[in-house]
C-alpha cells in the first residue's frame, strides 16, 4: 500500500460542501484528501455568484462561527452586500453579498492549498471501496487506489448529469464540464437509494449591450455588517444592481416555445425547485400575471458579464433571446450563453444519521445536493457538519448533533433525515420553529464554544469571541443597573416622542420600547456613549448584538422554554425498543414510517410526516413515561 495516498477522510467533489468538508477535516487533525476534476473550478458558484440571503446568510455565518471558510471568502470577494428583511423583527435579517465570481475561487483555493493536513488530487472518483460494510477507500478513473478511513460524497450535480437546452441534450456537470457517469452506480450496489432531481439557470448577458440607463438602480450597503465574524471589511469596490420587468409581449415569445421545453415536453422527468422556478414555469403557473421582475446583477469587478436573476430557462436558446429582446433595455442585447436546466442523481437522505453517516455503509458519509438539497449555503452547512463528524468517527467519538435550536445547519439537517426530500430542499426561515433563538447576529454565540472545542476555530477566532461576548455583557449590565432620573430625561422623552417617566427607572427599561435605541440613549447618556465607544472598529456589532438580546429578551426566554420541553423528548432514545409493526394501537401510517425511518429519539419520531401527537402518545405510554 502506498503511504502517500493513505487518508483519514476523502472529500469527493470540491463544491462548497466539499471545500468545507475538507477544512474541517483537516483543520481538526485529520490527514484529507479533497479529489477534483478541476482544480481550477474549486468553490466555483454554478448558478448566481451570491451568498446569503433569506436564512441562507444565516447558515452562511453559522458556517462562520463553526470555522468555516464561506463568511472569510465571501467578504474577500463581495461586491454589492446587503441586509435583506430589515423593516422585520431581527430573527428576520438576512446577510446577502453579490460576488465576483472568479475573485471567490481564487479566494478559496488559496485558503485550502495553504491548510495543514489537506491534500488535494485533481482526478475523477469511479467508485466506493468497501469492506465488511465498512468503506476503506475510492478508486478513480485512472484506477489509482485512495485508502482512507472514511469517505465524504460531496458532487453536487455532476453524478450523471444531464443539461437541456430545448430539445438539445449534453451530457455535464455543469457548462462546459463533464459529468461523473460511474459513482452513482458504485454507490447504489449497496443498498443506498437514488433518484433524481433538476435545476436551472439563467443567461449570461454581455454588459456593454444593455442600456442601463433605462433600468432602475439598486445600489448596495456600505456598513459594518459583513459575513464573518473575524475577518476585515469588505475591500472590493461594491457595484449596483439593476431591475426590470418582464411583459406582455415577452410572455406570447416564451408561450410559443413550450412544446420544445424539455419542462414540458416529457423531456425531463425529475422535479425542479418550487421556489426558483423557471421563467416558463411562472408563465404555467402564474398565467395571469402581466410581468415579473429580473435582476441583473454583476458577476465581478473587472468582467462585462451579468447574470438575470429571474429568468432561469431551459427553452430554446432563439426563444430565450427573441423574448429578452422584447424589453426595452435588453432591445440590443447580447448573450454569452443562453440559460439551461440540468438534471442529476441524488440520494435519499432518510437513509442517513444525523451525522450525515450513511446507515448503509459504515464510514460513508454524503453531503450537499447529493442529499436532495439546493443553494451554496445549505451544501456549506452540510459539508462542515460531515467533516467533523468523518473526523469524530475516525477516532471514535460520538457525533455532532445540531439540534434543531442551535442551529439552522441543525434545522436542515434534521428535515432532510426525518422528513426525506420529494423537490430540491431550500432553507427558509419559517422552516425553523426558533428562529428568534437563531439570529444572524448570535451565531457566534452560538456556536463558536462548539468549533473552538472540537479544534476548528483558530486562537484568534476564540479570543475575538471572548472578547466580544465580555463586551456585551458590559453594556447589558451597564443598562440593568443604571438609574434614569425623570427630570433629566423626561424632556429627552418628549423629543423622541416616547412617553415620559411618572418615576425613576432602570436604563433596560427605556431600551425596550420601539422608539428607542442604544445609539439614540447614548447621544443622552455619556457613560453609555464612553463604553460603547471604548470597543473600537467593533463597537456597531457589539452594540447591535446588546441591544436585540435586551429588546427582545423575554420572546428569546419564551422561547427557549419551549425548546427546553422539547428537548425533553430529544432525550428520550426510541431506537431499537419497538418492533412498530406489533403495535396495533398506533396508526397503520406511523407504523409504516416509523419502521422505514426507526428514528433515534421520541422528538425526531414527533416530526415524521404521518406521525400524530396520539402516535407519540401511545410510544410515551409505552415507555412508561
Amino acid at each position: 500500500m502506498n503511504a502517500e495516498f493513505k487518508f483519514d477522510v476523502i472529500v469527493i467533489g470540491a463544491g462548497h460542501a466539499g471545500c468545507e468538508a475538507a477544512n474541517a477535516a483537516a483543520r481538526m487533525g485529520a490527514k484529507t484528501c479533497l479529489v477534483t476534476m478541476d482544480m481550477n473550478k474549486i468553490a466555483q458558484m454554478s448558478c448566481n455568484p451570491a451568498i446569503g440571503g433569506i436564512a441562507k446568510g444565516q447558515i452562511a455565518r453559522e458556517v462562520d462561527a463553526l470555522g468555516g471558510l464561506m463568511g472569510i471568502v465571501t467578504d474577500a470577494s463581495a461586491i454589492q452586500f446587503r441586509m435583506l428583511n430589515r423593516s422585520k423583527g431581527p430573527a428576520m435579517w438576512s446577510p446577502r453579498a453579490q460576488c465576483d465570481r472568479a475573485r471567490y475561487i481564487q479566494e478559496m483555493r488559496i485558503l485550502l492549498e495553504n491548510t495543514s493536513n489537506l491534500h488535494i488530487w485533481q482526478d475523477e472518483a469511479r467508485e466506493i471501496l468497501v469492506e465488511n460494510g465498512q468503506i476503506t477507500g475510492v478508486r478513480t478513473i485512472w484506477d489509482i487506489v485512495l485508502h482512507a478511513r472514511t469517505v465524504i460524497i460531496t458532487a453536487g450535480t455532476f453524478l450523471n448529469g444531464l443539461m437541456h437546452i430545448g430539445r438539445s441534450k449534453v451530457e455535464g456537470g455543469r457548462c462546459a464540464e463533464p459529468a461523473s457517469k460511474f459513482l452513482t452506480e458504485s454507490i447504489e450496489h449497496f443498498g443506498i437509494r437514488k433518484a433524481r432531481m433538476k435545476t436551472g439557470t439563467p443567461v449570461r448577458i454581455d454588459k456593454r449591450s444593455v442600456h442601463l440607463e433605462e433600468m432602475g438602480l439598486e445600489p448596495g450597503e456600505t456598513d459594518y455588517h459583513r459575513f464573518s465574524y473575524i475577518g476585515p471589511q469588505r475591500k472590493l469596490p461594491q457595484l449596483p444592481c439593476w431591475t426590470c420587468n418582464t411583459n406582455e409581449e415577452v410572455h406570447e415569445i416564451l408561450r410559443s416555445g413550450l412544446a420544445d421545453s424539455p419542462l414540458y415536453n416529457g423531456q425531463i422527468q425529475s422535479i425542479g425547485p418550487r421556489y426558483c422556478p423557471s421563467i416558463e414555469t411562472k408563465l404555467v403557473v402564474f398565467p395571469d400575471r402581466e410581468s415579473h421582475p429580473l435582476f441583473l446583477e454583476p458577476e465581478g469587478v473587472e468582467t462585462n458579464e451579468l447574470y438575470l436573476n429571474g429568468f432561469s430557462s431551459s427553452l430554446p436558446m432563439d426563444i430565450q433571446l427573441q423574448a429578452l429582446k422584447r424589453i426595452p433595455c435588453f432591445r440590443d442585447v447580447k448573450l454569452y450563453r443562453p440559460g439551461y436546466a440540468i438534471e442529476y442523481d441524488f440520494f435519499d437522505p432518510t437513509q442517513l444519521k444525523h451525522s450525515l453517516e450513511s446507515k448503509k455503509v459504515d464510514g460513508l458519509f454524503f453531503a450537499g445536493q447529493v442529499n436532495g438539497t439546493t443553494g451554496y449555503e445549505e451544501a456549506a452547512g452540510q459539508g462542515l457538519l460531515a467533516g467533523i463528524n468523518a473526523v469524530l468517527k475516525c477516532g471514535g467519538s460520538e457525533a455532532l448533533t445540531l439540534h434543531r435550536d442551535e442551529a439552522y445547519i441543525g434545522v436542515l439537517v434534521d428535515d432532510l433525515v426525518t422528513k426525506g426530500v420529494d423537490e430540491p430542499y431550500r432553507m427558509f426561515t419559517s422552516r425553523a420553529e426558533y428562529r428568534i433563538l437563531l439570529r444572524q447576529d448570535n451565531a457566534d454565540a452560538r456556536l463558536t464554544p462548539i468549533s473552538s472545542r472540537l479544534g476548528i476555530a483558530t486562537p484568534e477566532r476564540t479570543t475575538i469571541w471572548e472578547e466580544k461576548k465580555k463586551n456585551i455583557d458590559e453594556i447589558i449590565s451597564f443598562c440593568h443597573n443604571y438609574s434614569i432620573k425623570t427630570e433629566k430625561i423626561n424632556p429627552f422623552l418628549e423629543q423622541h416622542n416616547s412617553t415620559p417617566l411618572q418615576r425613576g427607572c432602570k436604563l433596560f427599561d427605556l431600551l425596550v420600547r420601539p422608539e428607542l435605541n442604544l445609539s439614540v440613549l447614548s447621544d443622552e447618556i455619556g457613560k453609555l456613549r464612553e463604553i460603547i465607544e471604548s470597543f473600537g472598529d467593533k463597537k456597531e456589532e457589539i452594540a447591535e448584538a446588546a441591544e436585540i438580546e435586551m429588546k427582545y429578551s423575554g420572546y428569546i426566554e419564551r422561547e427557549k422554554q419551549l425548546a427546553e420541553k422539547m428537548q425533553r423528548l430529544e432525550a428520550i432514545k426510541i431506537k431499537g425498543n419497538f418492533n412498530y409493526e406489533e403495535l396495533s394501537s398506533l396508526s397503520t401510517e406511523a407504523r409504516q414510517k416509523l419502521t422505514a425511518l426507526q428514528p433515534a429519539t421520541l422528538g425526531q419520531a414527533s416530526r415524521i410526516p404521518g406521525v400524530s401527537p396520539s402516535d407519540i402518545s401511545v410510544l410515551l405510554v409505552l415507555l412508561g413515561r
